[in-house]
C-alpha cells in the first residue's frame, strides 16, 4: 500500500544557526514519503546557501524565495501555499525548531487509521520541558468540541505551535490564508477553528522540538507576556461554540480580573512603553481597556497587602527618577 505524502514547510528567515539542524531532522524521518518546501524570506545570514545545499542534495527539497520580505505569520500563510495538490498531510517545521525520527510516522499512522481527525499533536519538548500533557494517556482520538470546550474549563492546551501538529491538506486547502495574520497566536485560533468539525488525535510521545530564540514569535510572546490577551481574545471569539451561555459568562467575568490583574502587578513592576501598548491596544479591540477598572483592582490589592504594595510602589517610582 502506497504511503500517502506528506508536505513539509519550513518557512526561514536570518535561521543560519539553526536550519541545518532542523533539515537533518527531516532527513533523518523514518517516514519515507515526503516533499520539502523551504520558503526563504529575504534573510542577509547563511541560511540562503545552506537551504540551497540541502536542496542539491536531496531531490525531495526545493526552495522558494521570497522576493521582499514578510512579516512571520504571512511568510507561514506563503509556506503553506506551496504544499503538493497531491498531499494528504502537511507539516510546518519551523527553522528553529527540529522534528524527531518517527514524527511523521506516528502522526500519519494515527490520522489514517482515524478519519475523522482533522490534525494531530503529540507533547513536544520546549527548551528542557515537556509540554501538552494533560489528555488521557489512554486514548487517542478526542471529539474536537470536547477538547475545545476542556481547553477553557480545564485550561487544557494540548496543541502547541504549528511545529507541534500534523493538518489534513483538504482543511489547509480550505482556508485562505490559513492563519489570522493581525494574531500573534493564530496558531491556536486556528485550532478552535478546526475542532468544531473535525477531532483532534493525540500521540502521546514527545515527536518535535521547540527553541525558544531572541525574535521568535514564541520570544516576543513571552516578552509582552500575550497570554492573558491571548485567553481572552480565544474566550470572545469561540468560547459560545463550546461553552454554555452561563459557563461563558461566568469565565468572561473570571478572564477580565485576572488580566487586570496581571495589569495591575505589571504596573507595579514599571513595564515599558511597548508592553502597555500592546495589552492597551488588546483590551480595546476586546472588552475596552479601563483605567478605573484598573485602579479598583490595585486599590483592592493594596487594602488586602497594603505594605506590599506601598514597597513596590516606591521602588516603581525610585526606578522612574532614575
Amino acid at each position: 500500500m502506497t504511503q500517502p505524502l506528506v508536505s513539509i514547510v519550513v518557512p526561514v528567515y536570518q535561521g543560519a544557526s539553526t536550519l541545518a539542524e532542523c533539515l537533518e531532522s527531516i532527513l533523518a524521518q523514518t517516514y519515507q514519503r515526503w516533499e520539502c518546501t523551504i520558503i526563504e524570506n529575504c534573510s542577509v545570514d547563511e541560511s540562503r546557501a545552506i537551504a540551497r545545499q540541502f536542496a542539491e542534495r536531496e531531490p525531495r527539497i526545493r526552495v522558494v524565495e521570497n522576493q521582499r520580505l514578510l512579516p512571520a505569520l504571512a511568510n507561514h500563510n506563503a509556506a503553506l501555499q506551496q504544499i503538493s495538490p497531491d498531499c494528504k498531510y502537511c507539516k510546518v517545521v519551523f527553522a528553529d525548531d527540529l522534528i524527531y525520527p518517527d514524527c511523521l510516522s506516528e502522526m500519519v499512522g494515527l490520522a489514517e487509521q482515524h478519519p475523522s481527525v482533522g490534525f494531530v499533536g503529540a507533547y513536544w519538548l520546549q527548551g528542557e520541558e515537556i509540554a501538552g500533557v494533560g489528555l488521557e494517556p489512554s486514548k487517542t482520538v478526542f471529539p474536537g468540541r470536547d477538547v475545545g470546550r476542556r481547553h477553557f474549563l480545564e485550561s487544557l492546551y494540548a496543541f502547541g505551535s504549528a511545529n507541534s501538529l500534523l493538518y489534513r491538506a483538504d482543511l489547509v486547502r480550505a482556508r485562505r490564508p490559513f492563519f489570522n495574520e493581525s494574531n500573534i497566536h493564530a496558531d491556536t485560533e486556528v485550532c478552535f477553528e478546526l475542532l468544531k468539525s473535525c477531532d483532534f488525535g493525540f500521540v502521546h510521545k514527545t515527536l518535535t522540538f521547540t527553541r525558544v530564540r531572541p525574535g521568535s514569535l514564541t520570544a516576543q510572546s513571552a516578552e509582552l507576556q500575550t497570554y492573558f490577551a491571548s485567553v481572552l481574545r480565544a474566550l470572545l471569539a469561540h468560547g459560545r461554540d463550546y461553552l454554555t451561555q452561563e459557563e461563558f459568562d461566568r469565565l468572561l467575568e473570571q478572564r477580565i480580573l485576572d488580566y487586570y490583574q496581571f495589569l495591575s502587578a505589571s504596573l507595579l513592576r514599571g513595564r515599558d512603553r511597548a508592553f502597555w501598548a500592546y495589552h492597551k491596544a488588546q483590551l480595546d479591540a476586546t472588552t475596552g481597556f479601563s483605567w478605573g477598572r484598573l485602579a479598583g483592582v490595585i486599590i483592592r490589592s493594596a487594602a488586602q497587602k497594603p505594605a506590599a504594595v506601598l514597597k513596590k510602589l516606591r521602588g516603581h517610582k525610585s526606578g522612574q527618577a532614575a
